[in-house]
């Protein structure tokens, strides 16, 4: 009895904690480039120089790159910047005690994050790409920096060099759901200043940076899939060839 009152507690206390940290903004579709060779190294690249000095991907090497494409020369020569070996695994330098003081919390580790975000409202890939597209200034928060998919986030905005500096705008409406009362409703971006890209070149550098933590999740996601459509079509045949057999003997029979 007591293990299940434990179970509803904690069954009660999930909903709330997910709403506590989502902002209910819609999802918008990542378009999949797990396959493009080229879009992965992109993100690779991406993903190195302003991902992995704050977080770590401790269940992946380097030298699986190689499966992307990228040789142990071009690892060494583009990816690697403080010492380490093409063996090691992807881990930052930063002291957990100093994250934890300069952000709030330690950043999670992202081996496995497009697959630990997926819910009903989207992919994880729609939630990384909508997530890292939705920062605007915000002079409140100790970063400087908010979002939309997650409010009030420790984590600042490090691509802001590429898109831009936005601030959001929000109106008040009428609640639907209750008369009388009013919602804060997002009502679109303001540029400040403009990025050193432009908004679809940003948004396909951040594609590329999240096909990569997809394929990052799950490196050999590919060749399961290809291996999947040949073990359906093995099985379908030997379905129909059962099916036959089956009939044929029961005609000897009959």
């Amino acid at each position: 009895m007591k293990l299940i009152k434990k179970m509803i507690a904690v069954l009660a206390f999930v909903p709330v904690f997910a709403l506590a940290n989502e902002g209910g903004y819609p999802l918008d579709h990542a378009e999949n480039r797990t396959t493009d060779l080229a879009a992965l190294q992109n993100g690779a690249k991406l993903f190195v120089n302003y991902c992995l000095n704050c977080h770590s991907a401790s269940a992946m090497r380097y030298n699986r790159l190689r499966d992307i494409g990228l040789t142990n020369e071009q690892i060494k020569d583009n990816l690697l910047f403080t010492g380490e070996k093409v063996g090691d695994l992807m881990k930052n330098t930063m002291a957990p005690k100093d994250a934890k003081a300069w952000f709030g919390a330690v950043p999670p580790d992202l081996s496995v994050i497009a697959r630990s975000k997926a819910s009903e409202a989207g992919s994880g890939a729609d939630w990384l790409y909508t997530y890292l597209r939705t920062y605007y200034k915000d002079d409140s928060r100790p970063t400087g920096w908010n979002n939309l998919v997650f409010p009030n986030v420790g984590m600042p905005h490090v691509l802001w060099e590429l898109q831009g500096v936005r601030n959001a705008k929000f109106v008040e409406q009428e609640d639907p759901h209750e008369h009388g009362k009013t919602v804060h409703t997002f009502a679109g971006f303001e540029t400040v200043t403009p990025g050193k890209l432009k908004e679809a070149e940003f948004d396909s550098e951040v594609t590329d940076l999240v096909a990569y933590l997809q394929w990052m999740g799950e490196p050999a996601q590919n060749d399961r899939k290809r291996l999947g459509v040949f073990v359906l079509l093995f099985l379908a045949g030997l379905s129909v060839l059962a099916w036959r057999l089956n009939a044929s003997y029961w005609k000897e029979v009959k």
